[in-house]
C-alpha cells in the first residue's frame, strides 16, 4: 500500500528566513527565524499502524525454547461474515454477526504440544479485542480449529475459529499469543 503525505505551505517559506536589524551601535545584526511546518498524514497513511503485522497468508516460524517447541503459525483468511450457512446471531456474546479466521499451526520439531483456540484473538485499532468464545460443534462454520489437540512433530492443526463481532467494525489484525514463547500478528484486509 502506498501512502501519501499532504503538505500545506503557508505564506512563509519552509526555509529559514533571515531578517536584518540595526543594533544601538549602528552595526547590522542578523536574526534567524525558523519556520516549523505541520504535515498532516492522509487518512490512508494514518490507517496503517500494523507495521509489525504480517500479510495474510504469511507463515511465521516461532520458537518456544523453554518447552522445546519449534513451529509455524499462519492465518490464511478472515471472513466477516463467514461464507455459507450462518449460525444463530451471537447477540448474547457481544456481537451481531460471526466472523471466522482460518488458521494453521505446524510442529516443525521438538516436543509434542497442544493447540487450542484461546491463543488467537482479533485486535482493533481502538485498543479493543475479541477473544474466541470456545464454541464448537452444532452450526458453527466448518472445519473447526481444534480445542485441545496434541500436535506431534511433523504434523499440523488447521481450521476455522469463530468470533462474535460488531458488523459495523472490522478488526485491524489477528493475534496469536500462546502462553509461552513468541507471538505474531497478521493484518486483516480492509475488505
Amino acid at each position: 500500500m502506498r501512502s501519501r503525505t499532504a503538505l500545506t505551505v503557508t505564506a512563509l517559506s519552509a526555509t529559514a528566513l533571515l531578517l536584518t536589524a540595526c543594533t544601538s551601535a549602528g552595526e547590522p545584526k542578523t536574526i534567524r527565524v525558523t519556520v516549523t511546518q505541520t504535515v498532516p498524514a492522509t487518512q490512508e497513511a494514518a490507517a496503517s499502524p500494523n507495521t509489525r503485522a504480517l500479510k495474510m497468508g504469511t507463515k511465521k516460524t516461532l520458537d518456544d525454547s523453554t518447552n522445546d517447541t519449534h513451529f509455524t503459525a499462519q492465518v490464511t483468511e478472515y471472513q466477516q461474515p463467514p461464507k455459507g450457512p450462518q449460525p444463530e446471531a451471537p447477540t448474547d456474546l457481544g456481537g451481531d454477526i460471526w466472523a471466522t479466521v482460518n488458521v494453521k499451526v505446524c510442529n516443525l520439531r521438538g516436543a509434542t504440544f497442544t493447540v487450542g483456540q484461546t491463543a488467537w484473538s482479533l485486535e482493533y485499532d481502538d485498543g479493543t479485542s475479541v477473544e474466541s468464545t470456545g464454541l464448537s460443534g452444532g452450526d458453527m462454520p466448518k472445519p473447526e480449529y481444534p480445542m485441545d489437540r496434541a500436535v506431534k512433530p511433523g504434523r499440523c492443526a488447521a481450521g476455522l475459529i469463530s468470533y462474535p463481532v460488531d458488523s459495523k467494525k472490522r478488526p485491524a489484525r489477528v493475534t496469536y499469543a500462546p502462553e509461552s514463547g513468541e507471538s505474531a500478528e497478521w493484518a486483516v484486509p480492509s475488505t
